[in-house]
């Protein structure tokens, strides 16, 4: 299992990471980990937000659907959804095969706060010892 440390992650299995800005906006990237991906088995079906939401942390944005169950993906970050993975629909297997590259979720666009909207979340060691944990 690998946890890249160039992102954040919360005790719910998600990833977020910084893209970049754009305007006043910082744009921040998610997706499901390996772990996650892993538990969750053969991912078939990918629901996720409209471009435009509004989203909140630790508030469901879409589920990931796999052979074994369903499952919630929540929201790392408040702020506005910029874009959604649309390749998952036709391929939401990519979610398994590259969780952490081309099979990101969505894209939220933070305002209104200074420095790192991913700050508070988990480091990969402090992940790590989270899924050890579980």
């Amino acid at each position: 299992m690998t946890t890249p440390d160039d992102r954040r992650y919360t005790d719910q299995h998600e990833w977020a990471l910084v893209q970049g800005t754009e305007g006043a906006a910082t744009v921040v990237r998610v997706g499901i980990t390996d772990h996650a991906q892993d538990a969750l088995g053969d991912i078939v079906f990918v629901q996720l937000p409209e471009v435009g939401a509004e989203v909140a942390p630790g508030n469901p944005i879409g589920e990931v659907e796999s052979t074994k169950s369903v499952s919630d993906v929540y929201s790392p970050v408040a702020g506005v959804v910029s874009a959604v993975n649309e390749a998952l629909t036709d391929a939401p297997e990519t979610v398994n095969s590259d969780p952490y590259g081309a099979g990101w979720l969505v894209e939220v666009q933070v305002t209104g706060q200074d420095g790192d909207p991913t700050a508070s979340l988990l480091d990969a060691a402090a992940y790590q010892a989270v899924v050890q944990g579980s």
